[in-house]
């Protein structure tokens, strides 16, 4: 079916949807990696975004019920260049057509991703809207223009969880009686597991699965959830997840943060990595068109050792704001030397901005896991 995607600096692309009629827009951003559609199209942090794959060829494993980073597919759309409609793998329970269909997701191919991506990496990322009703150019763009930019805009709202759950066999299981459960009582292996609150700002499900694995036991909160609360819990930790959007108007997030830096380790990933530089008084700005790949390189430099990682952000904690007596850089982005981990040299509090659970090393940064643990003995 024909269809037309139309960025907000008048660029046009002609294409196809190869899931009917429909329309989507958000910001416009491109990912890298050759593999992972799925857990990209179900990654929280992408809620409000068009993802373009630069990898030609999508589709030809199908998808599965396994391979999800939460309960529905959060992309606004989904581009490609070509899409294969005969998957083959002993994995595949369905299509990807259909899995984006049955979800309202528009997906579109025979689009010149090359040239897309390399526009926004020359003009940044930027609004779109992509249609199969209008193909107007003039009035797509100027409806491109008219969507809120991606700066300034609190997308924690759209994701987190509305109540508190635990991890339980691979699946959340909310818990009854929700927030006013909420007390030191609700830990049941007090004593035997490491008790670790997790802030759900767009919580991936690797990221449960890995805290588990680390033999925590995991309760995930509201991204609204105060520091009040947080402490009437009394856990061992406190880890501060991924999400979508720009980190600075989340303010409520920011506060409860700062009102907790001495109190508990911290442990943060992603939007968590630059909620807690926002605490401790730093500044964000937004890339020029991200990281989003399987392959970003990055240097630990407490241990000089290269990692290979997935990353998923348009925002970045300030490199210089950051630096202080009490703040040791950890990692920097070979790409473009930006920030990727710091920690604090006073209090058990530490982040890195990319994503250790999502393994493309495979092992690489396994270990930050570890590390939030020792905090807690």
């Amino acid at each position: 079916m024909k269809a037309l995607l139309a960025l907000e600096d008048g660029r046009t692309f002609p294409c196809r949807s190869f899931t009917g009629p429909g329309r989507a827009s958000g910001e416009v951003v491109f990912n890298t990696s050759m593999t992972g559609y799925q857990e990209v199209l179900t990654d929280p942090s992408y809620s409000g975004q068009m993802v373009t794959m630069t990898y030609p060829l999508v589709g030809s494993y199908g998808v599965n019920a396994e391979d999800v980073e939460s309960a529905r597919i959060q992309v606004a759309a989904f581009i490609v260049r070509e899409y294969q409609r005969h998957p083959s793998n002993y994995r595949a329970t369905g299509s990807l057509a259909d899995y984006l269909s049955g979800q309202g997701v528009l997906g579109i191919e025979q689009l010149d991703t090359r040239a897309l991506t390399r526009h926004i990496r020359k003009a940044g990322a930027m609004r779109a809207v992509a249609s199969t009703e209008e193909l107007d150019p003039d009035l797509l763009v100027a409806e491109a223009n008219r969507i809120p930019t991606m700066s300034g805009l609190d997308l924690t709202q759209v994701v987190t969880t509305d109540t508190p759950y635990r991890w339980v066999s691979g699946m959340p299981q909310p818990i009854p009686g929700g927030m006013e459960a909420l007390t030191a009582g609700v830990w049941q292996h007090r004593g035997r597991k490491p008790a670790v609150v997790a802030f759900d700002f767009g919580i991936k499900y690797n990221i449960l699965r890995c805290l588990v694995a680390e033999g925590f036991e995991i309760v995930a909160v509201p991204s609204t959830a105060g520091a009040a609360k947080i402490e009437s819990m009394a856990p061992d930790g406190i880890f501060l997840s991924n999400g979508p959007g720009d980190p600075e108007p989340v303010t409520d997030a920011i506060d409860t943060i700062r009102s907790l830096l001495d109190y508990r380790p911290i442990f943060g990933i992603c939007l968590g990595h630059q909620l807690l530089g926002l605490a401790l008084g730093a500044t964000t700005s937004k890339l020029k068109f991200g990281h989003r790949g399987a392959n970003q390189p990055v240097k630990n430099l407490r241990s000089g050792r290269i990692e290979i990682t997935s990353q998923n952000h348009g925002f970045v904690v300030d490199l210089e704001s950051i630096r202080g007596e009490d703040i040791q850089i950890t990692h920097i982005n070979l790409n473009d030397n930006t920030l990727e981990g710091f920690r604090h040299l006073k209090l058990p509090v530490f982040a890195v901005q990319y994503h250790p659970e999502a393994s493309p090393g495979p092992h690489d940064a396994r270990y930050l896991f570890g590390e939030f643990r020792d905090l807690m003995t």
